[in-house]
């Protein structure tokens, strides 16, 4: 049985380094498609050496491109991996330009298509990621679903495939990384960090690295009282420096990080604040308040049991939110046990076309 597994940015290393684990140790034959979609070596290559992430038998080089464009560029050569494999599955994680690329060219190939982290809905239609994730779930015939809720919209939605509930990937890689990150890394010691008493930052998103809303965000991280560390995602780097944004004096800008490194200085927060979707469940099972600079999550979860607060980029809420963040008492489980990648193994397996 072979899979061909499509990835294309930072999240998805993450969630396809415990499948590949799971797909070997079931005898399955993976294939791994890099589709370049995020190209610098801090958020990609640093994965495979970190990670154990297989190495991409098929690399496009893509690039950070306009929506459309960067859809139009991918599609036709993760089609041609598609036509040279004769996959059972194509796998596909999350939400991003590559996800649907890799959709599409299997829904044209006429080949199974599996979604990783199926059912999710921020139900805001004005963000790309919500109309990727809709469409990647009406093209696939296995949707592979982080817990009840998503399954329940999917069944709402009258999507077609087979549900399955199975928690969630990058649980799985952070409850088996995290402790390590934390015994290995030494960005604390040479940042001269405590912790619990700095703030860790990520913005990386198109809308809010505008110049008009990233100098929002800054100024706003400006007016706490502690150390700000700010590793910037190549994007938001390059929109900081080409506009002079005014970066005040408590934060610390930083390159990218590598995963363990990032998980280290995430995870010993006193608060993270970031627009990833990603890190709001990371910044959960750390046991790390988070504070989200979006209007809407499908980590709705989060919200409900107050560990997670949305304040778009309005500099009022952030700095209110960012001061007084808290988990609460006795968090409840989220988002699986840490055991998603063997199944979603054994669904592959159990349910590949014969």
């Amino acid at each position: 049985m072979k899979v061909l597994s499509v990835v294309g940015n930072r999240p998805q290393f993450v969630k396809s380094a415990p499948l590949s684990v799971a797909l070997r140790e079931h005898g399955i034959n993976e294939v791994l498609l890099h589709t370049g979609q995020h190209y610098d070596p801090e958020l990609s290559q640093i994965f495979f050496e970190e990670l154990g992430v297989l190495e991409p038998s098929y690399r496009l080089e893509v690039g950070d491109l306009p929506r459309d464009e960067m859809l139009a560029r991918m599609q036709p050569g993760i089609a041609e991996a598609i036509a040279g494999e004769q996959p059972d599955w194509v796998v596909v994680f999350g939400d991003t330009n590559s996800t649907l690329a890799g959709a599409r060219a299997a829904a044209q190939a006429g080949f199974p298509l599996a979604h990783v982290e199926s059912g999710m809905r921020s139900g805001d239609w004005s963000m790309p990621e919500e109309h990727n994730r809709a469409e990647t779930d009406r093209l696939s015939q296995l949707l592979l679903c982080s817990d009840e809720r998503a399954a329940r919209t999917l069944a709402d939605e009258g999507v077609h495939g087979t549900a399955e509930v199975v928690g969630d990937v990058m649980a799985d890689a952070c409850f088996r990384l995290t402790p390590i990150a934390r015994e290995r890394s030494r960005l604390l010691t040479d940042l001269a960090l405590q912790p619990r008493a700095y703030v860790t930052v990520t913005v990386h998103r198109e809308a809010n690295v505008a110049p008009s809303r990233l100098t929002h965000v800054l100024a706003a991280l400006g007016e706490l009282r502690e150390p700000v560390v700010f590793p910037a995602h190549p994007r938001t780097a390059g929109a900081i420096r080409t506009n002079r944004l005014p970066v005040p004096e408590n934060i610390r800008l930083l390159p990218s990080l590598g995963y363990l490194d990032f998980a280290a200085l995430a995870s010993q927060a006193r608060v993270i604040v970031t627009d990833s979707g990603g890190l709001q469940k990371e910044a959960y099972w750390y046991g790390v308040p988070c504070v989200t600079l979006r209007p809407s999550t499908e980590w709705v979860d989060t919200l409900e049991v107050g560990a997670n607060v949305l304040v778009d980029a309005d500099p009022a809420r952030i700095v209110a939110a960012a001061a007084t963040a808290t988990m609460p008492p006795d968090p409840p489980p989220l988002y699986g046990d840490g055991h998603a990648a063997d199944r979603i193994a054994d669904a592959l397996a159990r349910l590949a076309p014969r």
